[in-house]
């Protein structure tokens, strides 16, 4: 048992943010908290860690109330820039360690070491606001994990980030994970959450849409996306009823088989079109399956 989230309701004024959200995080997995802009993502991740209260319902940590296992804890790290700008970098994490109660020289050993896995060191006397925004982000990150705590809960981590550093990150995740670390994080980049996610949980408009084991789900809704490539008549498609095209690319066709479509008469009428390179029965991708339950206005 890790984190448990039980009804949770917010309202601002007239707006009700969150509505009856009830999910629960097993510990030491990492879970893809998704949901389209406004969906109330930040607000449930503030209210998990005692940021704002709720109006409504709780949240545990192994069957107490998460506020029970103090600010050491765990790591969060807010979508918005939250750095002091004139300090800087190596004195800002040595900062951001003490106030979680890390010692003076492990403090300082911690952020030499994390500023050297993160590429920092020569910005390391810099002050923040020298920095730029992937070097902010990145610092943030640290902030997050230099005391070491056993729930990282990250608001879309990946956010300026370059494809090195984006890569590099997520090494570093998978790392904590491994290390028995329980990990929440949002993201907008569904091919990240497919990559290091093994559950999910999807809001919309504040309430709860789909949870649970993403492999599980993905697997549940069966292989109905079919994806063709060949060379000949482009237009072959057209003529089998029941046939979606999802998207056309350059270099392939991706299809969604509608109840009682069999791939098999999509492959006959291919092969009479032209010569087939590619034909690959799926499932579902985690941005189709986004896109299916929240809408593709979200």
């Amino acid at each position: 048992m890790g984190l448990s989230v039980q009804n949770i309701t917010k309202r601002f004024r007239d707006v009700t943010a969150v509505k009856d959200l009830s999910f629960e995080v097993d510990r030491g997995r990492i879970l893809g908290f998704l949901g389209p802009n406004g969906a109330g993502k930040t607000t449930t991740m503030r209210m998990i860690l005692g940021i704002i209260k709720p109006d409504a319902g709780e949240v545990t940590w192994e069957g107490m109330p998460f506020l029970h296992w103090g600010r050491s804890f765990f790591g969060y790290l807010p979508e918005e820039r939250g750095l002091y700008p004139k300090m800087r970098l190596d004195e800002h994490l040595v900062f951001l360690a003490r106030i979680n109660g890390v010692p003076a020289r492990d403090a300082r050993q911690r952020a030499a070491q994390w500023i050297d896995r993160f590429g920092l060191g020569q910005y390391s006397h810099k002050r923040i606001e020298e920095l730029s925004k992937g070097n902010q982000q990145k610092v943030q990150v640290i902030g997050a994990l230099i005391h070491e705590p056993e729930l990282l809960i990250l608001d879309e981590p990946f956010s300026g980030l370059d494809p090195v550093n984006t890569a590099m990150l997520k090494d570093v995740l998978l790392e904590q994970n491994k290390a028995g670390r329980t990990i929440i994080f949002s993201s907008h980049r569904m091919d990240q959450v497919e990559e290091l996610c093994e559950d999910i949980v999807l809001i919309h408009k504040g309430q709860l849409v789909l949870a649970g084991n993403l492999r599980r789900i993905k697997s549940a809704m069966g292989r109905q996306i079919l994806r063709v490539a060949l060379e000949g008549d482009r237009d072959f498609w057209r003529r089998i009823p029941g046939l979606i095209l999802l998207g056309e690319r350059p270099d392939y066709f991706e299809f969604r088989l509608s109840a009682g479509v069999s791939p098999n008469v999509v492959l006959e009428a291919a092969m009479e079109a032209g010569q087939v390179i590619r034909f690959e029965l799926a499932e579902p991708s985690l941005d189709q399956i986004f896109i299916e339950r929240v809408g593709a206005g979200a």
